[in-house]
């Protein structure tokens, strides 16, 4: 009955809850003729028949078999491996399609946002709290996105934790085409999910909504780089609402990158964090049941591993290791360094970033992570 109304054009997640109220349960709303349904609040005349037709022609069988085509499973909000977080917004998603695996430890989680395009600050800060968050034992939400989004999915899946990832289209496809592997390997170890029917195109209006699924599924949102119109800030207002803590890191005062930020932590919307024992110990006592961070150093702490992680590398991988420098080189000086095509190289370097090894730059160049 859930997925018959998620498909329904005109019902979203609070004109459902408003049904199932009114009727008292979703399957008792699906027997509502189109008289009864328009005096559920904000349908009325006019939309009731729509509803009713769609309702009727939702193509469900269809979606049900394009889902199992990509190892998708749809959860509605009675199912037992529906996140408890959710359930408990205003607006939680009718149906949750999920590539990958959700546990119960996911509900210690905390999100990473910030811009799509952000500097190589904002990169290796979100690569270094996603790594100490998830080596801490919390799940890192994040969605996918270029910039600070996936630097947190690699950081957290270098650590060897758990990491979801929710995105604004459907599981049919990955946007951006770029993270397809990325998001393969973040279903190995947790999900990649998404609210939208599977063949859902990318669309700007999807994103937003999106935010809220990445707030309601934490028990805090941090915000690591973000201009004053980020949709970043949209999350932590929403988290906000959510009654979930708000985090930002603090960036420099001249940078239009770190505009939105510093302003959450002047006017008091947001705690100032410089490390993961700091989100650690604004959570209180979920902080103190995951225990202390490590002592830190300077250096992001996937750099200490690095040597373990270079013993399970690929004969291509490892060549391309070897000829990457701490100064940035483009794929094709690495391509000529190491004697392997071009866009082989493009892709070890993908894998290469996942074990934390390399790191990319602004201008599609890679760096040596230090071992």
């Amino acid at each position: 009955e859930h997925l018959r109304w998620s498909l329904t054009p005109g019902v979203g997640p609070i004109l459902f809850r408003r049904l199932v109220e009114h009727f008292g349960s979703a399957q008792a709303a699906l027997g509502a003729s189109a008289n009864a349904l328009k005096n559920v609040e904000g349908i009325g005349d006019t939309l009731a028949p729509q509803i009713a037709r769609g309702r009727e022609t939702a193509p469900v069988a269809a979606e049900v078999e394009l889902a199992a085509r990509h190892n998708v499973r749809i959860l509605c909000q009675e199912d037992e491996d529906y996140p408890a977080p959710l359930r408990h917004i205003p607006d939680p998603p009718i149906c949750l399609y999920v590539r990958g695996r959700l546990e119960p430890a996911d509900t210690v989680a905390v999100a990473i946002v910030g811009s799509r395009r952000c500097t190589t600050y904002g990169r290796e800060q979100a690569y270094r709290f996603g790594y100490q968050l998830a080596a801490q034992g919390m799940t890192v939400i994040s969605g996918l996105a270029r910039g600070v989004d996936s630097e947190s999915h690699k950081g957290a899946i270098a650590a060897g934790g758990r990491t979801i990832a929710v995105l604004g289209n459907g599981l049919a496809d990955i946007y951006p085409p770029e993270h397809r592997e990325l998001a393969d390997r973040i279903c190995e170890c947790g999900a990649v999910v998404s609210e939208l029917p599977m063949a859902t195109s990318p669309n700007k209006a999807n994103f937003l909504p999106r935010n809220r699924i990445i707030a309601g599924l934490s028990l805090g949102v941090m915000v690591v780089e973000a201009a004053r119109r980020s949709g970043s800030l949209t999350t932590a207002r929403l988290a906000t609402e959510y009654n979930r803590e708000v985090f930002a890191l603090p960036g420099r005062v001249d940078s239009e990158f770190s505009s939105g930020t510093n302003a959450l932590i002047r006017d008091g919307h947001a705690r100032l964090v410089t490390c993961a024992q700091d989100v650690l110990d604004e959570l209180g006592d979920v902080g103190e049941a995951l225990g202390k961070v490590k002592a830190e150093s300077d250096a992001p702490l996937s750099e200490a591993a690095a040597p373990a992680r270079v013993l399970t590398l690929t004969n291509d991988e490892r060549r391309v290791w070897q000829v990457l420098e701490p100064a940035e080189q483009s794929i094709e000086a690495i391509a000529e360094k190491s004697g392997l095509p071009a866009a082989q190289v493009a892709a070890r370097l993908i894998t290469l970033q996942l074990k934390g090894l390399a790191r990319q730059l602004p201008g599609n160049r890679f760096v040596k992570v230090r071992s």
